[in-house]
């Protein structure tokens, strides 16, 4: 008996659906070439079929180092309905490093692309397995082509397709990252959020990918979601506020995901920019991924209009979700538990602390996003108690539960035993007019054993001078309580970030400690 549709996507197979309806309507658009939804459906069927061929089973991982091109995607189309694990990994590593992840993920396959050849040559040489080599765009000493592989199989719709899904590796900030192995299949709580902010799938609708899809977050929310929903993709490969307008326009766009480091930014632009600027096509602009100061998404609201919305969640799960109509009434806030999961803020002995106090933040899992590190029962064990798990990440909950957050506990700055959580004097240096970025970290302080520094990039046609540093010193003072404050201003001309906007704070600190 044939699987209705509902049955399809919950078995990855999505595409096929709008490739029966839709065949000609475009799914994905990119520097790199476009699809079609019957193209990106032929792909993914020809791709699981040449997937097996190469050995992989259902279970497996298939490991992808890749720019935003349509191959990404039909490399994970091809595995969310083949019962496969997809692995991304970030092409800013060294060899080793990629080396290391696709060892340690235990990949059967490797697919990479010809942008990185010379990089993925070296680690063919560095890899402990034997996985399938394949390259996307062009050829590199050792992989098979990619075209060649698919020419070789048939596109027709697969007769036993399984839900696949990921494994993604931790940012590893602290020692090797460790892939985190989620419950196969699409969490339904995203397909929801994304339907509901698209009743009629077509040609209108639209999802622009604004970061690197091996970041969790481009790649479920702003990909993954919308392609289950029968949203086209438009990707981005690098980001700047100039082209996320014009796309925005010239596209069409509903859906996109952005970081707070890019509101920034796009408030930056010129006046006469933004005002030309139309956003009457947005439906829904989720961001996440680091603490948005409240000036910035105020703004942003003003702007855009009420379709911001906020989500807080890392990429082991867990996560609060808030509204603009919400957040308006609650500036600051991350919103309440998702369905079926649950939130408490702890103290160090596990205890629950009542509304407004400070502590860890714990999440309870909901039945169908458990996850363990691959590998490394130790380091699941150490991160749950029973059910529920930490991420480090500090904060409160007022006395509706509504979280705020105030900084992650890796992340302190603890002067003369006083805490101090940098994420707060951060927003408030984003505010001043001359200030790009900001990194506050601590750095040593004999008497009071930290002391807080802000290492700061600033806007074009600024000079950074002692004049701006005791400018910027005077600002924090009238706006923070001055235990909070900085002590001194660096100047930086380009703050290390992750690609999903959070600032590489250890690296900023590590510049100023011993080794």
């Amino acid at each position: 008996m044939p699987l209705t549709d509902d049955e399809l996507i919950d078995r990855g197979m999505a595409t096929a659906v709008y490739a029966g309806d839709a065949p000609d309507r475009m799914a994905v658009i990119s520097p790199y070439g476009d699809r079609t939804f019957h193209e990106l459906n032929a792909h993914a069927n020809q791709l699981v079929r040449a997937l097996r061929a190469l050995g992989a089973r259902s279970g497996e991982t298939i490991a992808l180092l890749c720019r935003n091109r349509p191959e990404f995607v039909e490399v994970y189309d091809a595995v969310l309905r083949s019962g496969l694990r997809l692995t991304p990994i970030n092409w800013h590593l060294t060899a080793d490093e990629i080396a290391y992840i696709v060892d340690d993920s235990e990949a059967v396959v490797l697919i990479g692309d010809v942008a990185f050849g010379d990089t993925l040559a070296a680690v063919a040489k560095l890899i402990a397995g034997s996985p399938a080599l394949v390259s996307v765009g062009g050829d590199i000493d050792g992989y098979s082509s990619y075209d060649d592989v698919l020419a070789a199989q048939d596109a027709s719709d697969i007769d036993d397709p399984e839900p696949g899904g990921t494994m993604l590796y931790t940012s590893g900030t602290t020692g090797r990252p460790k892939g985190v192995r989620r419950a196969m299949g699409m969490a339904p709580g995203l397909y929801r959020l994304h339907s509901r902010n698209s009743p009629h799938a077509g040609e209108s609708n639209r999802s622009l990918v604004t970061g690197p899809l091996y970041h969790a977050a481009p790649l479920t929310i702003s990909m993954t979601a919308p392609m289950a929903a029968g949203l086209g993709l438009v990707l981005m490969d690098g980001w700047s506020p100039d082209e996320t307008l014009t796309l925005i326009e010239r596209h069409g766009i509903t859906h996109t995901h952005l970081v707070p480091i890019m509101f920034h930014r796009l408030l930056a632009l010129p006046d006469a920019v933004r005002a030309a600027f139309d956003p009457s096509s947005l439906r829904l602009v989720l961001h996440g991924a680091a603490p948005c100061p409240i000036d910035v998404k105020r703004r942003m609201i003003e702007w855009w209009g009420p379709v911001i919305e906020e989500y807080y969640a890392a990429t082991e799960g867990g996560g609060t979700y808030i509204t603009a109509k919400e957040w308006l009434a609650r500036p600051g806030s991350v919103g309440k538990a998702t369905a079926g999961a649950a939130v408490e803020v702890r103290d160090e002995a596990g205890a629950v602390l009542p509304p407004g106090e400070i502590g860890t933040v714990w999440f309870r899992r909901s039945a169908i996003e458990p996850f363990e590190y691959h590998r490394d029962p130790e380091k699941t064990a150490s991160v749950h108690r029973g059910n529920w798990f930490t991420l480090g990440d500090m904060g409160f909950a007022d006395d509706e539960d509504y979280l705020f957050l105030t900084g992650r506990s890796a992340e302190l700055i603890i002067s003369g035993g006083v805490n101090i959580y940098p994420a707060e004097i951060d927003a408030v240096l984003l505010e001043h007019p001359a200030v790009r970025d900001v990194a506050s970290v601590g750095v040593p302080n004999d008497e009071w054993g930290e002391e807080v520094k802000a290492v700061v990039e600033v806007r074009d046609g600024v000079v950074a001078n002692d004049a701006l540093a005791e400018e910027l010193l005077a600002f924090c003072r009238q706006r923070l309580a001055h235990f909070k404050c900085p002590r001194s201003v660096d100047f930086a001309d380009d703050l290390p970030r992750f690609e999903t906007g959070k600032i590489y704070r250890r690296l900023v600190r590590d510049r100023y400690w011993p080794t």
